[in-house]
């Protein structure tokens, strides 16, 4: 099979490899339902050593920046009460933590969540968390350029591996809010 974008040599329906995806997104894809099929969603081996966004769009090549997203897990406090929510955003933009992501949790403060909370509250691996196979009670944001767009790269749940996602798929996802202004350009 050959990967809808990138030049990816090792690339298959993620259902076809579950076994080397974590275990709640392998949950996740064996569950899966939606217009979009899960065969939709394309597993691609990668090396973990180039699995952060900026290496690893450098290694296979810039023209990726645009189809590919980042996954990062926030904690938004009001009073004694956080709540973790994941945001998918584009990589070449920046998660508007301080404003859309702390009023749409109805938070007084909201910030990133630290590594430990993140990878322990999902069960994947830093570096390579993904939208795909989140607690249930974890609210999803997605930024709407996330959802407009044809295929999107994402983490796998592990630092080796990444999915390539139908856009529109994000909107189905457990818990998914499309929001506009989610990701805010880098300055």
């Amino acid at each position: 099979m050959r990967a809808p974008i990138g030049d990816f040599d090792n690339a298959r329906p993620a259902p076809d490899c579950l076994d080397e995806l974590t275990g709640p997104v392998a949950a996740a894809l064996r569950a899966w339902e939606g217009a979009v099929p899960a065969d939709r969603v394309v597993y691609v081996d990668t090396d973990p050593a180039v699995a952060d966004t900026a290496v690893f769009l450098e290694h296979y090549g810039l023209a990726l920046l645009d189809e590919s997203a980042n996954c990062v897990v926030v904690a938004g406090k009001r009073g004694e009460t956080t709540t973790l929510a994941a945001c998918v955003v584009k990589s070449a933009t920046r998660v508007d933590v301080n404003g859309v992501v702390r009023k749409h949790l109805g938070a007084r403060k909201a910030s990133f969540a630290p590594m430990d909370t993140a990878t322990g509250g999902t069960g994947m691996e830093y570096g390579g968390i993904t939208p795909i196979g989140l607690p249930a009670d974890w609210p999803l944001l997605v930024d709407a350029a996330v959802v407009d767009t044809e295929w999107v790269l994402v983490g796998s749940g592990r630092r080796r591996g990444k999915l390539i996602v139908p856009g529109k798929a994000f909107a189905q996802l457990p818990g998914a809010v499309v929001l506009e202004g989610l990701g805010v350009p880098v300055a």
